[in-house]
């Protein structure tokens, strides 16, 4: 799909319930590229960290705070997405940041029910006026650890959070009260599906004890005009150079040689700045 817009409709139910599912987002060659290119990317995999979940698991991610002009940039600065964040939130958008979750088999950590509102709260983001995209890379399925979601909790508003482990849980008298009103939705995801989610949306995962690997590409954004007002690990607002959705092909191709396995990264400064890490 490289023509994508959402509907009246489609934006109608992203408010009403605070997500919208979007099947086969990316094409499949789309994400076979994005899924080599991290599995490949000795970078990414240096500067990964782990989360434990307070349960023995270890979630394993890496993140960056700028698109950059490699082929994560292009996912993240491509029309259909960017065009489609525009329209969720009512105006021009930047990147706040991307990550990418690898839960590997046996090994990938829950994720505690919160929002993600509940974190950057504290980045001086007066608004939760952020959305985020969840892209899977991998088959996404109940038995190994795929995103939950409490639907229409994102209108509870922002819910305090302590930590469990090293993660940020939301107040779970709160949580249970909203999951037995509102019901909990598991979310099964094919490999280039789409998860646009608010920002107070209430979400989770469980662990992976299967033997499948579930990893996935998280990009959030910011409204431009919710610029936070003081300094903090995520920018503040920074002009999106937006791209054709066909530049996703063009960049990801550019990685590979043509007959050979090894990579052809052809890494610019830009990349290199796209992939530095917060903590």
């Amino acid at each position: 799909m490289t023509s994508f817009t959402l509907s009246n409709q489609n934006i109608s139910a992203y408010h009403e319930f605070g997500y919208l599912l979007v099947k086969e987002l990316f094409t499949k060659a789309e994400i076979e590229l994005l899924s080599r290119s991290a599995r490949e990317d000795h970078e990414l995999d240096k500067h990964s960290f782990g989360r434990a979940d307070g349960n023995g698991g270890t979630v394993r991610l890496s993140l960056w705070n700028h698109p950059g002009n490699g082929i994560y940039g292009m996912f993240a600065r491509c029309e259909r997405v960017v065009r489609s964040m525009e329209k969720l939130l009512d105006g021009e958008v930047y990147h706040y940041h991307s990550k990418m979750i690898m839960k590997d088999p046996k090994v990938g950590g829950a994720w505690a029910w919160h929002q993600d509102y509940g974190y950057w709260y504290q980045n001086g983001v007066l608004y939760p006026n952020l959305s985020s995209l969840f892209i899977a890379v991998d088959p996404s399925r109940v038995e190994n650890g795929c995103l939950q979601i409490i639907p229409g909790s994102h209108h509870a508003g922002r819910i305090d959070h302590v930590l469990t482990g090293d993660q940020a849980g939301a107040n779970m008298e709160r949580v249970d009260e909203l999951a037995e009103r509102l019901g909990v939705l598991p979310i099964e995801m094919a490999p280039g599906d789409g998860l646009f989610f608010h920002a107070n949306l209430l979400h989770r995962s469980d662990q992976n004890r299967s033997d499948k690997s579930r990893w996935s590409m998280i990009c959030c954004y910011n409204a431009a005009s919710n610029n936070p007002y003081k300094d903090s690990h995520h920018p503040r607002y920074t002009p999106l150079q937006i791209v054709p959705d066909a530049a996703i092909l063009e960049v990801g191709q550019k990685r590979f040689q043509t007959e050979s396995t090894d990579l052809g990264w052809l890494v610019d400064q830009a990349d290199q700045s796209a992939r530095s890490l917060d903590s």
